[in-house]
């Protein structure tokens, strides 16, 4: 399957997306031949060869004869269900219209229908979404993966006057996907940009398994402290044996709590979604003992756990660790034993079977009840669970 990863350590938006992928191989007369569908005029596509910070990238340009026009969402709509676009393209497009239309209601209290778009709203906006998504399909680009997105800082001027970065609307869309800072003074994310990649994306994090091909650099309209660029890696997908996440690794040493303390603090970071927890004794500074609070998490749960941590430990500090995580595919089935029904953890490679565990806290419960030694319920139901996965399925 062909994919492309986006990698936006400099943000993103829309012209920088198209940039990119003409910098990839995508054919600007193809591109003008595909949007002549949209039966609109008034523009001209340019892409020239640029420089950021010594990488050479594509600066892609929409010139536009049209000056300030403003469109409602359904003035948009119609553009595209008017036009001869591939019936994949007007959907995304519509779609990614809608969501813009949507977030821009809620920030105005406005409904959709009423929203007047000014940014996004001129033939250039058009192009980029709708050009973005005709030159993915050009170029055989059947799934798309992204990055953590890089947002920037401080105020912008806009129609509506100085707003902070990332804008409302930016903010608004970017909702559900991981994003940073690095104290850069400028807008690094727009909402076109962040729109495009929130419909095609399959999910925001580290590059997935590819054979690249194909790199493009789409350049952004200012010089930057960082290269000012959107990379696109274009290639096959590399079948993966097992599933693959991104967790964070939250780190403390402790030498002046009581380990009562460090006990309940670990059972309240595990009832707060903590992936695990657990404690490595060291020798600190001056020859004392301590121990590292060690806590690993999903990306969603990191405010949370922080304020937990440092509230129970009073630590002045942590140290913050992003780790790519491969596993197994899980899942829990009962499987009935002379007990009673156990909950039994699957873990899959494929079809295959690589480990069986019955679930702790039920068998413990069991063996409880019925006065017997935990392994001996921990046996029965392994025995059940390999007779269930040996069973032939009935004809």
């Amino acid at each position: 399957m062909r994919i492309a990863y986006f990698d936006c350590f400099s943000g993103v938006s829309g012209d920088m997306i198209l940039g990119a992928l003409i910098d990839a191989g995508l054919d600007l007369t193809e591109l003008e031949a595909e949007l002549a569908g949209l039966k609109i005029s008034g523009y001209r596509l340019k892409a020239e060869k640029t420089s950021r910070n010594g990488i050479t990238g594509t600066k892609f340009t929409v010139e536009i004869s049209e000056q300030h026009v403003e469109r409602r969402y359904k003035d948009i709509v119609a553009v595209i269900e008017k036009s001869d676009l591939d019936g994949t393209v007007k959907a995304s497009a519509m779609e990614i219209f809608r969501e813009l239309a949507m977030v821009e209601a809620g920030i105005h209290g406005k409904d959709v229908g009423a929203v007047h778009f000014h940014e996004v709203g001129g033939v250039d906006s058009i192009i980029d979404v709708v050009g973005a998504l005709v030159g993915m399909k050009k170029l055989g680009i059947e799934a798309v993966y992204s990055s953590r997105v890089h947002v920037g800082t401080g105020f912008v001027e806009c129609q509506h006057g100085t707003i902070p970065v990332p804008a409302p609307a930016t903010l608004a869309l970017l909702k559900g996907i991981p994003v940073y800072c690095q104290g850069i003074e400028a807008e690094l994310a727009t909402p076109t940009g962040v729109a495009i990649l929130k419909k095609v994306s399959e999910n925001f994090g580290t590059m997935p398994p590819m054979m690249i091909e194909r790199i493009g650099y789409g350049a952004g309209s200012r010089e930057l402290p960082i290269p000012n660029l959107l990379r696109v890696s274009v290639g096959e997908a590399v079948e993966e044996r097992y599933e693959q996440d991104e967790v964070t690794l939250i780190e403390t040493n402790i030498d002046d709590v009581s380990p009562e303390i460090v006990a309940h603090t670990a059972e309240m970071l595990l009832k707060r979604g903590a992936l695990d927890v657990f404690m490595t004794p060291i020798i600190m500074k001056k020859n004392r003992p301590g121990t590292i609070l060690s806590v690993l998490t999903t990306p969603d749960r990191i405010d949370e756990l922080l304020s937990i941590i440092f509230t129970e430990v009073a630590t002045l500090g942590v140290r913050m660790h992003r780790l790519a995580r491969k596993k197994l595919s899980r899942e829990v089935i009962p499987v009935n034993t002379r007990y009673g029904d156990v909950p039994i953890k699957i873990g899959r490679v494929g079809d295959q079977i690589m480990s069986i565990a019955p679930e702790y806290e039920s068998c413990a419960r069991i063996a409880e009840k019925r006065g017997i030694p935990l392994k001996d319920v921990y046996d029965e139901a392994g025995r059940a669970a390999r007779l269930n996965r040996n069973r032939e399925p009935e004809s």
